[in-house]
C-alpha cells in the first residue's frame, strides 16, 4: 500500500481513525518474548523493501497490535501482564533486530503510557488502559521545530467559552499516523505543562506524513497540526509537576531507545558476517581462500561481538536496576541511580550501533555498497537514531555523578 496514496494524510484534510484490530491478551514475560520473536522473523523479511520504497508497514503495525505487545507494560490491576522491564527492552531489541523503523515505532506508545502510570486519574487510567489492551495505539505530539531547545514548546491548551481548545503544530511526531490516540503536549494559561489526549479523526487536528529523514525512514516522525482543537477535560493529564516527582519515567524512555540501537548493531553485525561468509573475495595479499579465513576480518568480527555482547549486557542490567527500583517507593536517590544506570547501557549502545553499521562495510567489501543490497540502511538507522540525544551528555552525566554527586535533570531524555 503506497504512503502516497490511500494512506497519506495530506495537510488540510479531515483526519482519519485508523482500524483498530481486535488484540490478543497477553498474559506473561514469557508469551511477550515469544511473540516479539516471532513477529520479528517475520517483520525480517521485506525490512530492506520497505526502507528504500519508503513503504509504511501498516499492515506490520496492524500486526503488532493484534499480537497484544502494545499492552504488555499495562499493569495487571488494569487486566495487563505488567512486563519486567528487562522483558520490554528484549522485546524491542528483537524487533529492532529485524526492522528498527517498525519497531521505533511504538516508542512512545510505552513512553505515554508510564507517563499515564504517574500522572493520570484513576478514571483516566481505566480508560486510557482499556483502549490499549483493545488493541488501540497511542502516538506522539511533544517535540517542536524552531525552539530554543527540545523541551521548550508553543502549543497552547485555552479556556473558551466553550470549551477546551488546542493550537499549535509539532513534529518529530513518531506513531502518530498510526495512532489512535495522539498524545499532545502543550501549556495551559498559566504555562503549566499538559498532556492532551486527542482521539484521532477529531475536527481540527492534521497528521502529515512529511518525514524526510534518511534513516528511520518509515517512521511516519513527521508533523501534527492543531487547528483549534476542541477537548474534553477528562482527556487533559497535569504534568507540571513531573519534574519535581522522583520516578523513573525519563530512564524508562532512555531505555527503549538503548533497545532500538541494539537492535539495529545487532542487524548489522549479522549482516556483516552473512556477507563475508557468502559474498566477500579475500583480499589478493592474504594468501586465503576464502573472506572469512582472513585473520584481520576475523579479529574484527572478533571485535564487534565482544562489543555487542558488552552492550547488550549493560542494557540488561540496566532493565534489572529499573525492576528492582521500581519494585519499592521511588526516591531522588533511587531515580537519579536508574537514569545513571540507563546513561551507561546508552552509550555503548550507541557506539556499536554506529561503529558496527560502518565497520560492515570495511569487511565485507565493495560490493557490500551495491544499491541491490542496501547495507547502507543499517547506519542510515543508527546515525538517525542516535540523534534523538546526544551519547556526549550521556557521558557527562555520567561524570558530574560519580565525581560530583550530581544527579541528572528530570525529565523524558535523562
Amino acid at each position: 500500500m503506497s504512503s502516497t496514496a490511500t494512506i497519506a494524510i495530506e495537510e488540510n484534510q479531515a483526519d482519519l481513525l485508523p482500524r483498530v484490530v481486535p488484540a490478543h491478551r497477553i498474559g506473561s514475560d514469557h508469551e511477550a518474548l515469544d511473540i516479539a520473536r516471532a513477529l520479528a522473523a517475520e517483520f525480517r523479511t521485506g525490512a530492506s523493501e520497505r526502507d528504500r520504497e519508503r513503504r509504511l508497514p501498516w499492515a506490520e503495525i496492524e500486526k503488532f497490535s493484534a499480537s497484544g505487545l502494545g499492552g504488555i507494560s499495562v499493569p495487571r490491576a488494569f487486566g495487563g501482564a505488567e512486563v519486567s522491564y528487562r522483558t520490554l527492552a528484549e522485546v524491542f531489541r528483537v524487533l529492532c533486530s529485524a526492522d528498527p523503523a517498525l519497531g521505533q515505532i511504538p516508542q512512545n506508545h510505552f513512553g505515554i503510557l508510564g507517563v499515564v502510570a504517574q500522572n493520570a486519574d484513576a478514571a483516566q487510567k481505566a480508560r486510557i488502559y482499556a483502549d490499549v489492551l483493545a488493541g488501540q495505539r497511542i502516538g506522539n505530539a511533544g517535540p517542536e521545530r524552531g525552539t530554543k531547545n527540545i523541551l521548550e514548546m508553543k502549543a497552547r491548551l485555552l479556556e473558551t467559552p466553550s470549551g477546551y481548545r488546542l493550537n499549535g503544530k509539532k513534529f518529530y511526531s513518531t506513531g502518530a499516523l498510526f495512532a489512535h490516540w495522539v498524545p499532545v503536549k502543550a501549556l495551559d494559561e498559566q504555562g503549566r505543562v499538559v498532556l492532551v489526549f486527542v482521539k484521532r479523526g477529531t475536527q481540527g487536528l492534521t497528521v502529515v506524513d512529511d518525514w524526510s529523514g534518511f534513516g528511520q525512514r518509515t517512521t511516519a516522525s513527521g508533523t501534527v497540526l492543531l487547528d483549534n482543537l476542541p477537548v474534553a477535560a477528562e482527556n487533559v493529564i497535569s504534568l507540571h509537576k513531573l519534574a519535581e516527582q522522583a520516578s523513573i519515567q525519563g530512564p524508562v524512555s532512555q531505555l527503549i531507545q538503548a533497545a532500538i540501537d541494539a537492535g539495529i548493531a545487532e542487524a548489522a553485525v549479522d549482516d556483516a558476517i552473512s556477507f563475508v561468509r557468502t559474498r566477500s573475495r579475500p583480499w589478493a595479499d592474504s594468501g586465503v581462500e576464502r573472506a572469512s579465513d582472513d585473520p584481520y576480518i576475523i579479529r574484527d568480527i572478533g571485535d564487534l561481538k565482544i562489543r555487542l555482547h558488552a552492550a547488550n549486557a549493560l542494557l540488561a542490567k540496566a532493565a534489572g536496576v529499573l525492576d528492582q527500583i521500581s519494585a519499592v517507593t521511588i526516591d531522588a536517590e533511587a531515580s537519579a541511580r536508574a537514569s545513571i544506570a540507563v546513561a551507561k547501557a546508552k552509550v555503548l549502545t550507541t557506539e556499536i550501533a554506529l561503529h558496527a553499521s560502518e565497520k560492515l562495510f570495511e569487511l565485507a567489501g565493495s560490493a557490500a555498497t551495491l544499491a541491490e543490497h542496501n547495507l547502507d540502511r543499517h547506519w542510515r538507522n543508527a546515525r538517525t537514531h542516535t540523534l534523538h540525544d546526544p551519547v556526549r551528555w550521556k557521558l557527562h552525566a555520567i561524570g558530574n555523578y560519580v565525581l560530583n554527586g550530581i544527579a541528572p535533570a528530570r525529565h523524558s531524555w535523562n
